[in-house]
């Protein structure tokens, strides 16, 4: 059983051609940056930096956003790298199948599925609270049954099925849709950012370091896996303080790499790939590092809401209808999340069924719209049911730990195929391979090390599941092991019926 086997990049982009498979290409490099930092930037930069700052950084908290986007960075090079080398749908899980072997691109895929899932239906939930707050500053109360932390999240629904639809009838109309709301929620951010300049105390950015201070800590199996490790006991504040924040503010940026999952969608690849990717990541730090300055500016860390930061500290000043306002772009700025998210699942399942490791007859696609229809439903029916119905904010560091194990396995990856296929042609090449990718891996891993142990037993159980469904399904179903004639490395003899 041989669970390692790799798919060669020119066999991946062969498939991609298959008429019952083609997907339509029409997405440039402008479509991938907006699509990137649509899916980048949501709720969090209206929460998370006002939380960081109070909590761990301070004013410093401006560095913590810096050395996230320099760890960021790293992963957004990997994925550059490998994007342009194998343009496929698939993100990690189809550059893991190129380079580390079967078994590993599917933990991998398994791992993006619940990423991906979870991530919609948590945003979606989010989605559904902001527009109670949005609704209720109007004047409108939805019936609480019916909304949000009702018996039925019934906003929440309606928009998994709506944005489902847009996507299933296809991907260029759903990058309209998303670019016209990611204008609106990047012109509501610097709005914030503008308005928010004139109540800039100076004061309150002294010091910008605060003093290091014993930090309030969770015990048992809701505390990190490094604490329990090491019996350390985490500080607050101080230099400390500042990387403590880079590995909270860390989870803002992700969201970049959904932009691989399109790569088959995209016209120019080799070159439009890397561009959306790091442009995005780019373009979120700026806007990142703008709103900490503003927020730690207005009001002192010491006294900012945790909860919700922004929208409290133009309360502070009196200004009370900027809450308005940062409720509507969160609206906008989710939506765009909700969006993204779901086509990345969908590319991510349309990969591993093309590849039979789940059922081939899903990956079809549909004669008029070129879109993996039939999946596009699946997926958009299942978190619109899990965002409805169920209570699902503990699993929200699960997309956390999916999202770092792919940063892990990506990579490992561009050492791994820089050394087995160093023929192949890469419209982009990350600098000081293997220094830089391997840094990048340790970073990740750090930061999973700082997850809860309950998250890392709800991965474990996850990962239980998916090897079983492997080994009792996909690995025999597998193309890689039914036509291992049509699927051996072009440098080596082709010999119809080996085995692989």
């Amino acid at each position: 059983m041989n669970v390692m086997r790799t798919k060669s990049v020119e066999r991946s982009i062969a498939d991609t051609e298959e008429p019952e498979f083609r997907l339509k290409k029409s997405l440039s490099a402008l479509d991938l940056t907006v699509f990137g930092v649509g899916v980048v930037i949501g709720a969090g930069i209206f929460t998370l930096t006002g939380r960081a700052a109070h909590e761990v950084a301070g004013p410093a908290i401006v560095i913590s956003f810096i050395v996230a986007a320099i760890a960021c960075a790293l992963a957004a090079m990997c994925y550059a790298e490998f994007a342009s080398t194998v343009p496929v749908s698939g993100s990690a899980y189809t550059f893991s199948y190129a380079s580390l072997g079967e078994l590993f691109a599917w933990i991998i895929g398994w791992d993006l599925i619940l990423e991906m899932f979870l991530g919609a239906s948590v945003v979606a939930q989010g989605w559904s609270a902001y527009l109670g707050v949005f609704l209720g500053q109007l004047g409108v109360e939805l019936p609480p049954e019916i909304s949000y932390g009702g018996i039925v999240d019934l906003p929440a629904v309606v928009l998994v099925l709506l944005l489902g639809g847009l996507m299933t009838f296809g991907i260029r109309e759903s990058m309209r849709v998303n670019l016209v709301l990611v204008a609106v929620k990047l012109f509501i951010v610097l709005f914030v950012i503008v308005a928010g300049i004139q109540f800039i105390n100076p004061a309150n950015y002294v010091p910008f370091v605060p003093d290091v201070a014993p930090r309030e800590t969770a015990t048992g199996l809701t505390q990190p896996l490094l604490q329990f490790l090491s019996g350390a006991e985490p500080m607050a504040f101080g230099f400390g303080g500042i990387f403590a924040g880079a590995a909270l503010v860390f989870f803002a940026y992700i969201g970049f790499d959904v932009v691989a999952t399109i790569a088959e969608e995209t016209k120019n690849p080799q070159r439009d790939l890397p561009i959306g990717i790091i442009a995005s990541l780019v373009i979120c730090t700026i806007l990142y590092c703008a709103v900490a300055l503003v927020v730690t500016g207005m009001v002192s860390y010491a006294d900012l809401d945790p909860a919700a930061a922004l929208a409290n500290a133009f309360a502070y000043h009196g200004q009370t209808w900027m809450a308005t306002v940062i409720a509507a772009g969160a609206v906008a700025g989710l939506t765009t999340v909700v969006l993204t998210l779901l086509i990345g699942a969908t590319r991510i399942i349309f990969a591993m069924s093309r590849d039979g490791l789940l059922p081939q007859r899903l990956a079809k696609v549909h004669p008029t719209w070129r879109t993996p229809w039939v999946i596009s439903i699946i997926v958009t029916l299942i978190v619109a049911v899990v965002a409805g119905f169920t209570p699902i904010g503990v699993l929200e560091e699960m997309v956390n730990i999916g999202t770092l194990s792919a940063f892990v396995l990506v990579s490992v990856g561009v050492i791994v195929l820089r050394r087995t296929r160093p023929d192949l042609p890469r419209g982009f090449r990350v600098p000081l391979n293997p220094w830089l990718p391997g840094i990048s891996a340790i970073i990740c891993t750090y930061l999973m090390l700082n997850l809860t142990v309950e998250t890392w037993l709800r991965f474990l159980i996850w990962l239980a599941i998916g090897f079983a469904i492997y080994f009792a399904y996909s690995h025999r179903n597998s193309r890689l092991g039914k036509d291992a004639g049509l699927y051996l490395n072009p440098a080596e003899p082709r010999v119809v019926g080996r085995e692989d």
